[in-house]
């Protein structure tokens, strides 16, 4: 068996358990994955949903595909997570459903917008792209709605590409498997309309080995923060922010450093440093939505794709190799950032 097999159900069920829901659907990626439960809840012209701006087209993409209207709020600029107490403001009688994204590794306020969407009558859907065992009150991402996590290359957990769905909707759950497999339960006789979203058990089997190597990574990564947050103490620049009672697994680690970032990138380039930028071109500027005139006013989004930069993170990271980064990251701060306006910005973030 090559194509979902047993090893795909063992994948299924051990993920089901890691996040503490019924029932985890196997699809060939995380895109999918979103546009299946979007599918699932019938989402479709006319119909709104609510989300952020900064992240990964695909979050935007996959309400598209259905038909219906991505409404963007801006984000928290500290934790760069959709804003709650901006949601409430965007809702209008055709909002079905509120999709946070919870980006880099940490999860969004999720008891306010679970509250909004209980009083509103709304679905919530969980962008946990990267947020593998990440935690919020000590319930793990994908656990409070329905949720949609990648297994991208980059990704905490790997297959090469793949997705996962997380639910414990029983009619949900039933219905994905049908969709992600051309509709059928019993070959050749089709019940419902589907697709090939299908996870092959050969990028199973990679992800069952990954999966027992989750804690151990995870707690490397947390260890590679900690020391990035000690060696950058007192310099001008932000740090990832860690809210109360969230666990963040650093997918990855986001430092803000002013309006000289892109300076700042060229010169670690230079030092052989693979910085990146997420997301230089947030979604709300990107040509294709704008054509849509799916234009919005996000100003926390605008600033933090201008001003922040991603260094490396993964769990492979050697203390030398870590060293590199952070005399070089110090070096270009030093030349780059004025100390006391970067303080003054600091102030504001905060």
């Amino acid at each position: 068996m090559v194509a979902q097999g047993k090893l795909v159900a063992e994948l299924e069920d051990r993920w089901a358990q890691l996040v503490g829901v019924r029932h985890a659907v196997a699809v060939s990626n995380g895109t999918a994955a979103l546009m299946s439960i979007f599918a699932a809840l019938r989402l479709g012209p006319g119909d709104e949903v609510i989300t952020v701006a900064y992240t990964f087209p695909a979050t935007a993409n996959a309400i598209l595909f259905t038909g219906a209207k991505p409404v963007f709020v801006d984000i928290e600029p500290h934790t760069y997570l959709i804003d709650a107490d901006r949601i409430e403001a965007a809702i209008t009688p055709r909002t079905r459903a509120i999709v946070p994204v919870h980006l880099f590794g940490l999860v969004a306020d999720m008891n306010p917008i679970l509250d909004l969407a209980v009083r509103h009558g709304l679905h919530l859907i969980e962008d946990a792209a990267q947020a593998h065992a990440a935690t919020y009150q000590g319930r793990q991402a994908g656990s409070f709605g329905h949720a949609a996590f990648s297994l991208y290359a980059t990704k905490n957990v790997t297959t090469a590409e793949g997705g996962l769905i997380t639910t414990s909707d029983d009619d949900i759950a039933d219905w994905l498997r049908l969709y992600r497999n051309q509709g059928m339960r019993v070959r050749h006789r089709a019940e419902i309309l589907g697709y090939n979203f299908r996870l092959t058990d050969i990028a199973a089997a990679i992800g069952l080995v990954q999966l027992d190597k989750l804690d151990k990574n995870t707690s490397r990564r947390q260890r590679i923060a900690a020391r990035y947050d000690a060696a950058f103490a007192g310099l001008p620049m932000v740090l990832p922010s860690t809210p109360n009672g969230r666990g963040h697994v650093y997918h990855q680690y986001t430092i803000r450093v002013g309006p000289r970032r892109d300076s700042i990138l060229a010169e670690l380039h230079g030092a052989g440093i693979a910085a990146d930028v997420y997301y230089q071109v947030p979604v709300h500027r990107q040509s294709y939505l704008r054509d849509r005139g799916l234009e919005a006013d996000l100003p926390a989004t605008d600033n933090a794709a201008a001003t922040t930069l991603a260094l490396p993170m993964f769990p492979g990271l050697t203390t030398t190799e870590q060293d590199r980064v952070i005399a070089a990251v110090r070096g270009a701060i030093e030349r780059h950032v004025d100390v006391s306006s970067a303080t003054d910005r600091q102030r504001a973030v905060r």
